[in-house]
């Protein structure tokens, strides 16, 4: 028996359920906020051309670096070189290949280092109140002191020790990256520092400490994890910064060996030709500006992706 009051709502189907749209995750949206930016892509584009033209370039032009052919010294750029040759006629493509190689392997390593020391740093002292006060202190003397004059000490002190201990290459890298990475990581222990002391305030980390959580493990699970943003940021200012100070160190002739060539040891040869020859400065300035601008659009795109207050306007 049917009911008479049911009336023609009744005989409708219910609506059909609307599966809920899967929850993107927090670097979804720092990807898509990064894509927005365009100094930054760009900046993105050119670095991973040139790390591409460094890396897999020496295997295209399979040109010695090193090999010296007196006939064809100074010549200008042609079919054979196509960035000419220098004064000992050895290839300038070639040498600026294996440069940047080194350049960049100089940049990237001192940037690991000195963000492995900034972060420590950062992190003990903002964590632990006893420690804050001594290491911050010591942060301060190290921005006080003269680091150019610092990294000339410092060269000239450990630079005949450790080429007669590893080799003259192995050696100046170690002493190059090491003594870049020690004299540039105040800056990234000075903001890890501050983010940390507004991490550790909130409520889950709170929470960690009520039900007794080891402090390492809250470190490690809770407050690098929040704090990675500053860290990742400083890390690709890092790297420009550390190809510089190589460059410079180099320029001034107390970088790598003269046949182990740098950007910055390229510059220092063509300067005696700089009249006669000047597109030998021109190639290795245009590579370090490139990449150190590159660079620093990258940065610049990640500080504004991974800010919560500018990600998703």
């Amino acid at each position: 028996m049917t009911d008479a009051t049911a009336g023609p709502q009744s005989q409708l189907a219910p609506p059909p359920q609307v599966p809920p749209r899967p929850a993107r995750s927090q670097w979804w949206d720092v990807w898509r906020q990064f894509k927005s930016h365009r100094g930054a892509v760009v900046g993105a584009a050119i670095f991973l051309l040139i790390i591409f033209a460094v890396v897999v370039g020496p295997w295209l032009w399979p040109h010695d670096p090193t090999f010296i052919n007196i006939r064809a010294r100074n010549q200008g750029p042609g079919l054979a070189h196509p960035l000419g040759t220098d004064q000992l006629g050895r290839d300038m493509l070639a040498r600026m290949m294996a440069g940047g190689k080194v350049s960049v392997a100089v940049g990237v390593t001192a940037m690991l280092l000195s963000i492995s020391l900034g972060t420590t740093i950062g992190v003990l002292a903002g964590y632990f109140r006893r420690l804050d006060n001594p290491l911050m202190r010591v942060t301060d003397l190290f921005l006080a002191l003269p680091l150019l004059p610092l990294l000339l000490v410092m060269v000239a002190l450990f630079r005949e020790s450790l080429a007669g201990r590893f080799g003259p290459e192995t050696g100046t890298f170690i002493l190059i990256v090491g003594a870049i990475g020690a004299t540039s990581w105040m800056q990234a222990a000075r903001i890890v520092r501050s983010a940390v002391l507004t991490v550790k305030e909130q409520e889950f980390v709170l929470a960690a400490h009520s039900i007794g959580t080891r402090r390492r493990r809250i470190i490690f699970r809770h407050i690098l994890p929040n704090v990675l943003s500053p860290i990742m940021v400083s890390a690709t200012l890092g790297i420009a910064s550390a190809i510089i100070t190589e460059s410079a160190l180099s320029f001034l002739g107390l970088g790598f060996p003269p046949d182990f060539p740098t950007w910055g040891r390229l510059l220092y040869d063509a300067v005696d030709y700089l009249q006669q020859y000047p597109e030998r400065v021109i190639w290795p300035g245009m590579a370090i500006s490139l990449t150190v601008l590159s660079v620093n659009y990258v940065g610049d795109g990640l500080r504004d992706a991974m800010d919560p207050r500018i990600r998703g306007r």
